[in-house]
């Protein structure tokens, strides 16, 4: 719950902002485009990249619910928001695209296979359209 969130110090309140929620969720676009065009050359950035894309999609909806994510955790914050509002597949898939993407940056070169980049763009594109449709509801 919300509120489980903020009590752990994850999440912040703070007032809803449409003009935060519309520049990340340009953010979350111009991510997904440039995973797109990079694909063929590094599948490790195009997974990161991605996941960025789909980090960017959450924190969209977080702000349109008049929160922000708090303290060092961040992108935890985002993913376990976003599950409140996701059905089950997409929180279990975002949270797993997460860790993927910290092995990725922090512990292994090369550890992204073509199936798995192109994987995470088809998601990010996915979650975006998903959060798209919950803010606008």
């Amino acid at each position: 719950m919300i509120e489980d969130l903020e009590r752990e110090g994850l999440i912040k309140r703070l007032p809803a902002d449409p003009k935060k929620v519309a520049d990340s969720l340009l953010h979350a676009r111009r991510d997904l485009e440039a995973a797109r065009t990079i694909r063929k050359t590094d599948c490790d950035w195009t997974y990161s990249i991605a996941y960025n894309a789909a980090l960017q999609a959450g924190r969209a909806l977080m702000f349109s619910k008049g929160y922000r994510p708090d303290g060092s955790y961040q992108h935890i914050a985002v993913v376990r928001f976003a599950a409140l509002f996701l059905e089950e597949p997409d929180a279990i898939q975002f949270e797993r695209m997460r860790r993927k993407r910290h092995t990725a940056v922090y512990e292994s070169i090369g550890s992204m296979s073509e199936t798995e980049a192109d994987s995470a763009v088809r998601y990010a594109g996915l979650l975006i359209r998903k959060c798209e449709e919950i803010i606008n509801r």
